[in-house]
C-alpha cells in the first residue's frame, strides 16, 4: 500500500494541497499488498460496496473519506460504518483531493480544457496561470551560507561546505559561487589575528563564498566552515530563502482567451466537455451579452476564489457550486458565475486520474467506480426555474 501513496503522491503531490485540505492514506497499512484499486470521487456505501464485489485493495477517493476530526469511530453514524467496514475488510482508503486539482495537467486544467474548447484551443489560449500560485523550495535549498574568506583559503572552506552537504541543487553538487572581496578588522586586546597584527586595523583581500543547504544540514554546514577557516571569528551569514512561486501549479486557474465569448457560448463548451444538460448562471446587472475575455475557475467549491478573480481582472468565475450569498457578491463584485455543479466539475477527470495511477504503478490494475454517482440530479422533465429567479438560472 505504501508503493500506492507514494505513486499517488508523485501524481498529485501532498506538498500542492490546501492547508485545510487532508490527502495521502487516511486508511490502511502501507505495508499491505495492492493488486487493484477502485478510482471514485466519493467514498459512499454504495462504492463500498462494490470495493467488496470486486475485492479490490484500496479505493482512491478524489473527496477525502475522513475530512473532519473523528472523536469517536463507531457503526452509529452511517459514514463512520463504512470506515469500519472498510478497515474490517482490509481495504485502504486514500485521497488526493485539492493536491489533485493544482498540479499540473490536473483537474483545474481538465476543467479549463472544458471552457477553451479543448487542449488545443487552450494550448492556444492567450493566458493561462494558477489563480493563487503554489510555492516551494526543493528540501536543500532552505537556506544560503555566505562565508567570507582569505583567497588562499577560499578552496578548502568550499570544499568543506560540500562534504558537510551545502550546495547540492538538483543531480549537482559542490555547487557555489565566489565573489573578490576586501575585508577589513582590528583585533582587539587577547585576539591573535592569522593576517596582521592585533591592535591595528588590516584590509584583506577574500572571496564571498555562496552555498545553499537544506536546514538538516545547516548545522554541519556552519560547523565544517569554522573547523577549516583560518579566522578566529569568521565573518558568516545565513539566509532564510523564499518558496518560488510556480506558474504551472497552485489553487485555481486563470484563463485568457483570445477571442472573447458570451457566458451562453462558455456554458454550451461546458456541457459538451463535463456531460451535463443544465449549468446554472448569476450575472450582474446589464451582464447578459457580455463577452469574457478573462476566465477564472475552480472545481467544486472555489467561491472562496470570488475576490482573487476580480482582482486579477475576471469578469467570470466558472466553479461547481456557490451559495446564496455567493450568488449576490459576484452580482457585487460585477463578475458572473458559471455552475455546473459540484462532483460534475471533477467527476470527468477520474478516467484521467486512473490512467495516470496506473502509469505511475505497473502491475497494479485501476478501475473507475461504476457504483459512484452525483449526489444531486436533475428532476425528469427538467423543471424550469421559479419565476423571479433571474440572479440564478440554468442555461440549457
Amino acid at each position: 500500500m505504501g508503493a500506492l501513496a507514494d505513486a499517488m503522491d508523485r501524481v498529485a503531490p501532498g506538498r500542492l494541497a490546501e492547508p485545510w485540505d487532508n490527502v495521502g492514506l487516511l486508511l490502511g497499512d502501507r505495508a499491505a499488498p495492492c493488486g487493484r484499486v477502485l478510482v471514485s470521487v466519493d467514498w459512499t456505501a454504495a462504492v463500498l460496496e462494490e470495493a467488496l464485489a470486486l475485492g479490490v485493495d484500496a479505493v482512491v477517493s478524489y473527496h477525502p473519506p475522513i475530512f473532519d476530526p473523528l472523536k469517536r469511530l463507531t457503526s452509529d453514524d452511517p459514514r463512520q460504518r463504512a470506515l469500519l467496514d472498510a478497515a474490517q475488510a482490509g481495504v485502504a482508503l486514500l485521497s488526493p483531493h485539492t493536491a489533485l486539482d493544482a498540479v499540473k495537467g490536473g483537474v483545474n486544467d481538465w476543467l479549463a480544457e472544458g471552457i477553451a474548447g479543448g487542449p488545443d484551443a487552450l494550448a492556444r489560449s492567450a493566458g493561462f496561470e494558477p489563480l493563487r500560485p503554489a510555492a516551494a523550495l526543493p528540501a536543500g535549498e532552505a537556506f544560503k551560507v555566505v562565508v567570507f574568506v582569505p583567497v588562499a583559503a577560499s578552496a578548502a572552506v568550499r570544499s568543506a561546505l560540500a562534504e558537510a552537504g551545502a550546495g547540492r541543487i538538483g543531480n549537482y553538487d559542490h555547487c557555489t559561487v565566489r565573489a573578490p572581496v576586501t575585508g577589513t578588522f582590528r583585533g582587539g586586546e587577547g585576539s591573535s589575528p592569522s593576517v596582521g597584527r592585533a591592535g591595528r586595523i588590516e584590509e584583506v583581500a577574500e572571496e564571498r563564498v555562496e552555498a545553499v543547504v537544506s536546514a538538516a544540514r545547516l548545522p554541519w554546514a556552519l560547523a565544517a566552515v569554522r573547523a577549516v577557516h583560518p579566522y578566529e571569528e569568521p565573518a558568516l551569514e545565513v539566509h532564510a530563502l523564499a518558496a518560488r512561486p510556480s506558474l504551472d501549479e497552485g489553487a485555481g486557474r486563470l484563463l485568457e482567451l483570445r477571442v472573447p465569448a458570451t457566458v451562453a457560448q462558455l456554458a454550451s463548451r461546458l456541457r459538451r466537455h463535463l456531460g451535463v444538460r443544465r449549468i446554472d448562471s448569476v450575472l450582474p446587472e446589464g451582464g447578459e451579452g457580455a463577452r469574457h475575455a478573462r476566465v477564472a475557475l475552480c472545481p467544486g467549491a472555489g467561491a472562496s476564489f470570488l475576490a482573487d478573480a476580480a482582482a486579477r481582472g475576471a469578469t467570470l468565475l466558472v466553479t461547481g457550486e456557490a451559495r446564496h450569498h455567493d450568488h449576490l457578491a459576484a452580482r457585487a463584485f460585477g463578475v458572473s458565475l458559471l455552475l455546473p455543479g459540484h462532483t460534475q466539475t471533477e467527476r470527468g477527470y477520474m478516467p484521467r486520474l486512473a490512467e495516470s495511477l496506473a502509469r505511475a504503478l505497473p502491475g497494479v490494475s485501476f478501475t473507475v467506480s461504476k457504483a459512484d454517482a452525483p449526489p444531486v440530479s436533475e428532476p425528469r422533465g427538467g423543471a424550469a426555474p421559479a419565476r423571479g429567479a433571474r440572479p440564478r438560472r440554468p442555461l440549457r
